[in-house]
């Protein structure tokens, strides 16, 4: 009896060792098959998809990292403007937070800025303080925010080149401004480290929520949660 215990042991055990060969730990405490995920983000205002971008791996790796550790589960969207963007990961939103979570905060990212990853409508980027103290624009380690934007006329582009970002925009991203919206003036400034693939309607629902105004901040009057961050399989 207890030979064949211990033979069912050992194939358990090996098993396991196989899963694991299969799906190794990397030296940032992820796992293989983590790069290949999702984000699945469910908020009260409904569920969206985003997947990031193996260009940024310095913020894919970090947004991975939090999510596995539930980090944004109850955190609030603590700034939102309607035809800008919805920002969160202020832990301080937390109806509880720990010392892990302040010290995250603390935290910055080196930018990871590249010519093909824009402030179009539904992607996500990362936060970060003014150039005036931040001039090598390191982004936040845990506060992000989904643009929602508007479409602009060709005109509105050319005032945007000519008054706020000092050059010219690529042609591609000049059409999907005009078509699918964003935020150009952005572009360049901020790092854009993946879009929303699925429920993309649920940025809009979180955008026109009533805010307590520009100068107190543009925090929702009541609160908008993100229930729960989880990785889930590519579709």
């Amino acid at each position: 009896m207890i030979a064949r215990f211990c033979s069912k042991c050992l194939i358990i055990l090996l098993l396991i060792m196989i899963i694991c060969s299969c799906n190794p730990r990397l030296a940032n405490g992820l796992r293989k098959n983590d790069l290949r995920r999702d984000v699945e983000m469910t908020t009260d205002k409904g569920t969206l998809v985003i997947r990031l971008s193996d260009s940024t791996p310095l913020h894919r790796d970090n947004f991975l990292r939090l999510v596995k550790e539930h980090f944004y589960d109850s955190i609030s969207f603590h700034r939102v403007i309607n035809e800008f963007m919805v920002q969160a990961g202020d832990p301080d939103t937390k109806p509880y937070k720990s010392v892990s979570d302040t010290n995250r905060a603390a935290q910055t990212i080196p930018a990871e800025f590249r010519p093909g990853l824009f402030h179009k409508k539904g992607v996500i980027a990362a936060a970060r303080t003014g150039d005036n103290i931040n001039p090598t624009k390191a982004s936040s380690a845990t506060q992000f925010y989904l643009v929602q934007g508007k479409v602009f006329t060709e005109q509105s582009l050319d005032s945007v080149e000519t008054f706020r970002l000092k050059r010219k925009l690529p042609e591609p991203h000049r059409q999907v401004y005009k078509t699918v919206g964003g935020t150009p003036h952005l572009d360049q400034q901020y790092t854009v480290f993946g879009e929303v693939i699925r429920g993309i309607q649920v940025i809009d629902s979180i955008a026109v929520t009533p805010t307590n105004g520009p100068s107190a901040g543009n925090r929702p009057l009541k609160d908008v949660k993100i229930l729960r961050a989880r990785l889930i399989k590519r579709s």
